[in-house]
């Protein structure tokens, strides 16, 4: 598994790896890179940015939930002790609004 340092590709922001798990977004804008065919193996040739559009529980905790901008596909990560709270708020925000327009 891979943890290493990075440079958002969305706000370029300078992410420090984890200091408990392979670190798979930013903490300022929550948006990943698809890189990983499995968590952390960096095997995944798309490489498109992952766009945050929503927030889901996951038995104890709580997942982002991402769009990847490049090839459209669905993908999950675990929020993190760091990420910004203001951020994951403003996810839950809009997907009751994408809600209550239906």
């Amino acid at each position: 598994m891979v943890n290493e340092n990075f440079t958002c590709e969305n706000c370029g922001h300078s992410v420090s790896k984890s200091s408990y798990t392979a670190r798979d977004h930013c903490p300022v804008c929550l948006y990943s890179k698809h890189v990983d065919k499995n968590p952390g193996d960096r095997l995944n040739p798309c490489q498109g940015l992952l766009k945050p559009i929503g927030v889901e529980k996951f038995k104890g905790t709580y997942k982002i939930i991402y769009q990847c901008e490049k090839c459209q596909e669905l993908h999950k990560n675990i929020i993190e002790v760091e990420d910004s709270m203001e951020e994951i708020i403003s996810l839950t925000v809009q997907k009751r609004k994408l809600k209550s327009r239906k």
